[in-house]
């Protein structure tokens, strides 16, 4: 997820017809939806009337970029104001890994330490740990998959899962997978 500054105001009345498919209902929403279905990206995004743009569902970092570009481009051909450089910023990463094995995750639980972890089967299948360096969170599954977000890039989330692998390796809390 990226948060972008794209212009100084807007008129969402006058986005909602220039983009092909947005939504825009201020009754429920205060933003214009618009998803973008094109070869090399597949987001959406949401348009304020403050110039923010909020943009998600991109695989990879070059995606949030082309759809700032598609968006810049579309609104400048239409005579609509925005910055020359749109200011973005990743602000969440949401990650996914299987690390080859099965998890004990009560025995993690205790190993990561009470503090820093929650796990309620009874609630939740997985057990959610907080990482403090890096900052991250990361919801473990007995199957030996694990849902990493809150990475600002992805040194830190390759970072994270780094050490928590060999963390679980060293400690004989993740188990080799039967074939």
């Amino acid at each position: 997820m990226a948060s972008v500054t794209l212009g100084k105001s807007f008129d969402l009345d006058e986005i909602c017809r220039i983009l092909d498919g947005a939504e825009y209902e201020p009754e429920k929403f205060r933003g214009v939806i618009y998803k973008i279905r094109k070869p090399g990206i597949r987001t959406s995004v949401l348009l304020f009337g403050s110039g923010k743009m909020v943009c998600t569902g991109a695989k990879v970092e070059d995606e949030i970029h082309g759809t700032v570009e598609h968006i810049k481009k579309t609104l400048e051909e239409n005579n609509i104001e925005v910055l020359a450089k749109p200011d973005v910023k990743i602000q969440n990463i949401v990650a996914t890994t299987d690390l080859g094995g099965t998890l004990n995750l009560t025995s993690i639980a205790i190993s990561l330490g009470l503090e820093r972890t929650e796990y309620e089967p009874e609630q939740f299948p997985g057990l959610v740990y907080r990482m403090t360096n890096p900052k991250l969170v990361m919801l473990f599954f007995g199957s030996g998959k694990v849902v990493c977000t809150g990475g600002k890039n992805i040194g830190d989330i390759e970072k994270g899962v780094e050490k928590v692998y060999e963390e679980l390796t060293k400690t004989g809390f993740l188990h080799e997978k039967n074939n």
